[in-house]
C-alpha cells in the first residue's frame, strides 16, 4: 500500500516539476531573422526582422543604433510572464515581426561607421533565470550629406529630337548621375576625362518633346541623398513633316507571307480581309513590341567615345524617308493606321554594301520583325547606330568595327516594301535624329569642342 501511494505522489508530483524544472531550464538561443535594406542608412529606411524563441517563449527585444557612446533605441518590446502553467498552453509568444524605422537625421549622430544592435532574451531559467540571450552587431554607414556638383559645360543647345552634351564634377566616388528630361534618365560616365569625377553625360529629347521640356542634373549616393542641378539651355522647336502611305493588294499579298505569327495567323482567317488585318496587327502591335526590343539594346554600352569625327552615311543614297514623319496609312482610300518613323530610310542600288556609320562593337546581329535583319553597333557613352532591313549581314555580336567596314548589305527584309536602308541613331532609350550626326560642324560645335574645353580646364 505505502509502495503503491508512493508511486502516486511520485507521478503526482516529482515527475511534473522534473517536467517543468527540464523545460525551464532548456537551452535555446533565442534567434532574429533580419533584413537590411542597404548598409547605408538611407532615406525612409525600414529594418525587417523576425525575432523567434522555440523554448521557453520571447521575454524581451531590443534594437538600437549605436555609434561609439552614443545609443539610439529603435525598439524595446517586453513580453507578459510565461507562468508554469504556459507550459501546457499556448500563452507563451514564440514569434513576432516588426518593421522598424530609422531616421538617422532626428539622432543627432555624426556620418560614419555605426552598428545595429539586436538583444533578444526569453523566459528560460538560466543565467539565473535572466534566460537565453540572442546579440548581433550589424555594422552600417550614416550620410546624410548630399553628393555636391559642379556643371563645367555653359552652353547647351538642343532641338527637338536632338542631342546635347553635359559635363560635370562630382565630390565623391559610388554616385550615380545623369541627365533627367522629362521623365526620362541618361547615365553619365566617367572615363573621358583623366579625372574619375568629371563626368561626361549625353542626353536626348525624344521627336515629342519641345521647348517646355525640363532638363536637369542629377547626383544621387549610396544612402539615397540627392542633388539637382539645372544648367543653361535652349530648346529649339521642330516641326516634323506628316506622309502618307498607301497600302494595296500588291503589297499586303507580297510581305504579310513574310511574317509568321504562329498561333495568330488562325484569328486573321475570321476577318474578311486576313491580309489586311494580319498587317494591322504587324503595323501596330508587333511594331511597337520590335521598337521596345531594340531600344533596350543600347543599355549595352562603354564608358568612352569610341567614335570619331561626323558619321558616314550610305554611300550614293537618297532619303526616301524623313526622322519622325508622321505617318499615315491608308487602303483604298480610308485611314487605316498611324506611326511615326523614327529613322531616315536610304536607297541606292539593290544589295548595296552598308558601311558601320563610324567606330564602335556591335551589340545586335539578329532578326527583328518588322525591322528584319538588324544590325547594331555602340559608340559608346549609350550612343548607338541602327541598320535595318539587311538583305545579310557580315558581323555578329562583339565585333568590333571600323567607320565604313562593311556589315551587311540593303534589302526588303522586314516591313520594307523596297530595296533601301533603314538608318536610325539612339541614345540608351531614346532614337533620335541622325542628321545632326553626318553634320561635321554639328558634332564640333556640340560634343568635341565641349570636351577639349573641359579638358583645358582641368589642366
Amino acid at each position: 500500500m505505502k509502495k503503491t501511494l508512493f508511486f502516486i505522489i511520485f507521478l503526482a508530483i516529482i515527475v511534473p516539476v522534473g517536467w517543468i524544472l527540464f523545460c525551464k531550464y532548456e537551452g535555446g538561443i533565442p534567434n532574429a531573422e533580419i533584413s537590411l535594406p542597404s548598409p547605408y542608412l538611407k532615406q525612409s529606411y525600414a529594418i525587417n526582422m523576425t525575432a523567434t524563441d522555440d523554448g521557453a517563449g520571447l521575454k524581451h527585444v531590443t534594437v538600437s543604433l549605436v555609434q561609439k557612446d552614443n545609443e539610439k533605441v529603435l525598439l524595446d518590446k517586453s513580453y507578459p510572464p510565461s507562468s508554469i502553467l504556459s507550459l501546457f498552453s499556448d500563452k507563451k509568444i514564440l514569434s513576432d515581426n516588426f518593421v522598424i524605422p530609422v531616421e538617422t537625421r532626428k539622432y543627432g549622430m555624426n556620418d560614419g561607421q555605426a552598428v545595429i544592435r539586436i538583444v533578444i532574451t526569453d523566459y528560460a531559467w538560466r543565467n539565473w533565470t535572466k534566460g537565453n540571450r540572442f546579440y548581433d552587431e550589424r555594422p552600417v554607414i550614416i550620410d546624410t550629406v548630399a553628393p555636391r556638383l559642379q556643371v563645367l559645360t555653359s552652353q547647351h543647345n538642343v532641338s527637338k529630337g536632338g542631342v546635347g552634351l553635359v559635363i560635370y564634377k562630382l565630390d565623391e566616388e559610388n554616385i550615380q548621375s545623369g541627365v533627367r528630361v522629362g521623365e526620362n534618365f541618361f547615365p553619365g560616365y566617367s572615363g573621358v576625362f583623366s579625372d574619375p569625377m568629371v563626368i561626361t553625360a549625353l542626353f536626348a529629347l525624344d521627336h515629342t518633346q519641345g521647348p517646355d521640356t525640363r532638363l536637369v542634373v542629377e547626383a544621387r549616393d549610396p544612402a539615397g541623398n540627392e542633388t539637382k542641378r539645372g544648367f543653361y539651355h535652349y530648346i529649339k522647336d521642330k516641326n516634323f513633316r506628316p506622309d502618307t502611305l498607301r497600302i494595296s493588294d500588291g503589297f499586303l499579298e507580297f510581305k504579310m507571307p513574310d511574317f509568321d505569327l504562329g498561333p495568330k495567323e488562325a484569328q486573321f482567317l475570321t476577318e474578311s480581309n486576313p491580309l489586311l488585318a494580319k498587317f494591322l496587327y504587324i503595323n501596330e502591335t508587333l511594331r511597337r513590341q520590335n521598337v521596345e526590343t531594340v531600344l533596350k539594346v543600347p543599355a549595352d554600352t562603354r564608358a568612352e567615345l569610341m567614335w570619331d569625327g561626323r558619321f558616314s552615311r550610305l554611300s550614293g543614297s537618297a532619303n526616301r524617308a524623313r526622322f519622325a514623319d508622321k505617318r499615315t496609312y491608308k487602303y483604298n482610300g480610308q485611314v487605316i493606321s498611324h506611326s511615326t518613323h523614327l529613322g531616315i530610310d536610304l536607297a541606292s542600288t539593290a544589295n548595296a554594301p552598308v558601311g558601320a556609320a563610324n567606330h564602335g562593337r556591335v551589340i545586335m546581329a539578329e532578326n527583328v520583325g518588322i525591322f528584319g535583319n538588324t544590325v547594331i553597333i555602340d559608340h559608346g557613352l549609350g550612343l548607338a547606330s541602327l541598320y535595318c532591313h539587311l538583305s545579310q549581314m557580315n558581323v555578329t555580336q562583339g565585333d568590333m568595327v571600323k567607320q565604313d567596314d562593311i556589315i551587311g548589305r540593303t534589302g526588303i527584309t522586314g516591313l520594307a516594301g523596297g530595296d533601301h536602308l533603314h538608318f536610325s541613331m539612339m541614345l540608351h532609350n531614346v532614337f533620335v535624329n541622325p542628321v545632326e550626326w553626318w553634320d561635321a560642324a554639328w558634332i564640333k560645335n556640340n560634343i568635341t569642342s565641349k570636351i577639349e574645353s573641359v579638358k583645358a580646364q582641368i589642366q
